[in-house]
């Protein structure tokens, strides 16, 4: 460890894009989201079923905002039936190889307990 002498010690400041990506990262669900539609596109109970434990209410606010941020495309086809699909976008599909490091990260460095599994279980 490195001890910078007190007279040359600058304030130390945090990245404001780092700030930016884990306060979205960070808000549960978004991740695992967009870590779910890299299989492709999928509808809304599809989704449900993929991540047990998202409320409906939830999983509706999240896509909104995902739609909202330009990271996913929501697509309504016409029927019958209609239905309502979900894809990543080019901006959302550029933040999957940050999510696959992410969870070989995790699997290296976290150890497997309650705390640390995932809403899906894995």
């Amino acid at each position: 460890m490195t001890v910078r002498p007190e007279a040359d010690a600058t304030p130390r400041t945090c990245d404001g894009g780092i700030a930016r990506a884990f306060a979205f990262l960070g808000k549960r669900w978004n991740g695992m989201l967009l870590s779910t539609l890299a299989d492709g596109p999928a509808g809304f109970a599809e989704l449900t079923r993929a991540l047990p434990g998202i409320s409906e209410s939830v999983l509706s606010d999240r896509l909104g905002e995902l739609v909202r941020l330009g990271l996913v495309s929501r697509t309504v086809r016409q029927g019958p039936p209609v239905g309502v699909s979900y894809e990543l976008t080019g901006p959302g599909a550029a933040l999957l190889p940050v999510l696959d490091a992410l969870g070989r990260w995790a699997h290296e460095n976290l150890p497997a307990g309650p705390e640390t599994i995932g809403p899906r279980g894995c």
